[in-house]
């Protein structure tokens, strides 16, 4: 887990996955730097509706790089972080995918409000989260 960053409830960021290894930084978590240009900070569990939108925004999250550690992404399984822009996106497509608050990092809040992100909300296990 990141440091100190703080996810959208305001609470310690939570992992997203660890098998696979997500997050920018592969190391589970949803955190950020200035290297992640894409803002990579939401955890999802993707929908096949999900990743079809992303592929046709030029987010590509079903085609391997294994040069970079990332996997081919499934849907409902597993848990990934997203580009907040492209969840945005999908959002307002009819298209997003379920988020975990508790794994999605507070810069989120600075491209999606919380009671958007709180209407497709689950816990780590996939049910509705409180």
């Amino acid at each position: 887990m990141a440091n100190d960053d703080r996810n959208v409830l305001g609470g310690m960021l939570e992992n997203c996955s660890m098998s696979p290894r997500t997050g920018f930084y592969r190391d589970g978590c949803c955190n950020t730097g200035p290297e992640d240009l894409g803002l990579h900070v939401v955890c999802t569990r993707v929908t096949r509706e999900f990743l079809a939108f992303a592929r046709r925004q030029g987010n590509d999250l079903v085609t391997p790089a294994p040069e970079y550690g990332f996997p081919r992404i499934e849907a409902r399984r597993p848990l990934v972080r997203a580009c907040a822009a492209t969840w945005r996106q999908a959002y307002e497509a009819g298209v997003a995918s379920p988020v975990v608050l508790a794994a999605t990092h507070e810069e989120t809040l600075a491209v999606i409000p919380l009671d958007v992100l709180k209407e497709l909300a689950v816990d780590l296990q996939g049910g509705p989260q409180a």
